[in-house]
């Protein structure tokens, strides 16, 4: 059933949205000034905003598809929200490693990245976020042409299966493969989705009669 909703109403359902995404991290301060993250802190929060980095991708590259599926075309409005708070908590999460692992060492930091792959693979998919990040703005798309911006922010393609592959490369150091398994089928269905579209639209593309020249 298809809800289209009034200005109000999607004004409404954007601030729900907007808090509710920021209660992970206030969840955190919280936790911080009650002592109460766990045993070992340093570890909660990086799992932790790491988890939440990968669940906010996860809503990024659903809304086009549900969208889709459900013509609530409002949804694609919510994107852009999703894609910064995705990069949020990556910004966050690299934060915790440069900050409490390694106290903003960036020598030793580089080092750290050098040594083990699969932090050099979620630090590039950070890297590649900061580009989409900072050419999120509406005064972004007019500068750069519409083509152009989204030709860059395709980068989220490379970007979720790197981030994947980080996920995955580091829960194997203890053999628990139920959540990279998890979200690595959603993403890899998500892309998919996109991919067999594309595949249709290139044979309906080719299957429409030539104009003559």
């Amino acid at each position: 059933m298809a809800f289209h909703p009034a200005p109000r109403q999607f004004a409404a359902i954007k601030t729900c949205v907007f808090v509710l995404a920021l209660l992970p991290f206030l969840r955190l301060v919280w936790g911080g000034f009650a002592d109460d993250l766990g045993a070992n802190p340093l570890e909660f929060i990086t799992w932790n905003t790491g988890d939440w980095a990968l669940y906010f991708l996860c809503m990024t590259l659903a809304a086009t598809p549900l969208r889709r599926l459900s013509g609530w075309n409002w949804l694609i409005r919510l994107r852009r929200m999703l894609g910064l708070y995705t990069f949020f908590y990556a910004a966050l999460h690299f934060m915790t490693f440069l900050w409490f692992d390694h106290f903003f060492d960036v020598e030793e930091m580089l080092k750290d990245i050098g040594k083990r792959p699969f932090i050099l693979v979620g630090f590039s998919a950070f890297v590649l976020m900061m580009p989409l990040a900072i050419t999120s703005t509406n005064a972004m798309v007019r500068r750069m042409g519409a083509k152009r911006w989204q030709w860059m922010h395709r980068l989220i393609y490379l970007i979720a299966p790197l981030a994947i592959l980080h996920f995955w490369w580091m829960k194997a150091g203890k053999h628990d493969f139920e959540q990279p398994i998890i979200l690595g089928a959603i993403v890899s269905a998500l892309l998919l989705s996109r991919v067999v579209r594309a595949v249709r639209n290139h044979s309906r593309e080719r299957a429409l009669p030539q104009r003559p020249a």
